[in-house]
């Protein structure tokens, strides 16, 4: 089974936020801790506290190709931006867009036309997008209703944030999206939203198997976002799907926990793959049957 971690973040500067540990996550130290967990390959989705993380993902990209690939950010009111965005997969690793418009510059992004610009132009080139947060899964419907060619993944199963009793908020809508055969969701950072549980997790399972049911296994992204997962190992971020949720078939746990997400996003990390990316390569995404026609 090919091991994909959908989300990861790489840096190398010393801004992190308490809650990732604020120590640099370099390229080295993640693909010796994916080895010890049996994960093949991982996409880096570069933070924001470190400016200089999509360098850095390049960088790592080209020295680890078969284990990288990077959701990266773009920063969409800069003049050079459209001409960025048209080079984008030309970089080595870059296979879509994580836009959170988490930052207070962004914030106005949604409502003021540059993600209106910025996801037409995606859509053209074909380059999938990340989409979450509070600021940006408001206006999710309409994006995927407006851009039906868009490849839209929405980030952390929906969740905009948490109540002060960490309780979480999870969009109202976000099981409906599945109508939208161009939506999928990312099932990062599940251990530390039931941190309270312990392994395996038991109060994410009811939550992840409802969202089986609206998507499909060919929708749906396992990933982690280590560098916040302070009561769990990588190794039992997997196991907590392929050992402890008897509800999902052999096929499901290939699909979840790595080949959908390679034919989403269209990239293959591993030879050893070969003939099942022959295989699905030209997957469309309307062929799932959890999606509405």
């Amino acid at each position: 089974m090919l091991i994909i971690d959908s989300q990861i973040h790489l840096w190398e500067g010393d801004q992190a936020p308490p809650h990732h540990g604020r120590k640099p996550y370099l390229a080295e130290q993640a693909l010796a801790d994916m080895d010890a967990a049996g994960v093949d390959a991982a996409i880096n989705a570069p933070p924001q506290w470190d400016m200089d993380s999509n360098r850095y993902a390049i960088e790592s990209a080209a020295r680890f190709p078969e284990r990288f690939a990077t959701t990266g950010w773009i920063k969409l009111d800069r003049p050079e931006a459209p001409d960025l965005v048209q080079r984008w997969r030309s970089q080595p690793g870059m296979i879509g867009f994580r836009t959170p418009c988490g930052l207070e510059d962004e914030r106005s992004w949604p409502t003021d036309g540059a993600m209106d610009w910025f996801l037409r132009l995606a859509a053209e080139l074909d380059i999938p997008v990340v989409l979450g947060g509070p600021f940006v899964l408001p206006h999710l419907e309409r994006w995927a209703a407006q851009y039906p060619n868009l490849k839209i993944a929405v980030d952390h199963f929906g969740i905009m944030g948490l109540t002060p009793t960490r309780g979480l908020i999870q969009h109202e809508d976000v099981l409906s999206w599945s109508r939208f055969p161009n939506v999928s969701v990312k099932l990062c950072g599940a251990p530390d939203y039931a941190r309270e549980d312990g392994y395996p997790f038991k109060g994410m399972h009811d939550r992840i198997h409802r969202l089986y049911d609206a998507y499909g296994p060919e929708r749906l992204f396992w990933g982690t976002d280590i560098t916040r997962l302070d009561n769990c190992t990588w190794r039992q971020a997997v196991t907590m799907f392929t050992e402890e949720m008897p509800w999902l078939s052999e096929t499901d746990k290939t699909l979840i926990m790595g080949e959908a997400l390679c034919r989403w996003f269209n990239w293959w990390p591993s030879t050893a793959e070969t003939v099942s990316a022959a295989r699905h390569r030209q997957w469309r995404i309307s062929d799932s049957p959890h999606c509405s026609r």
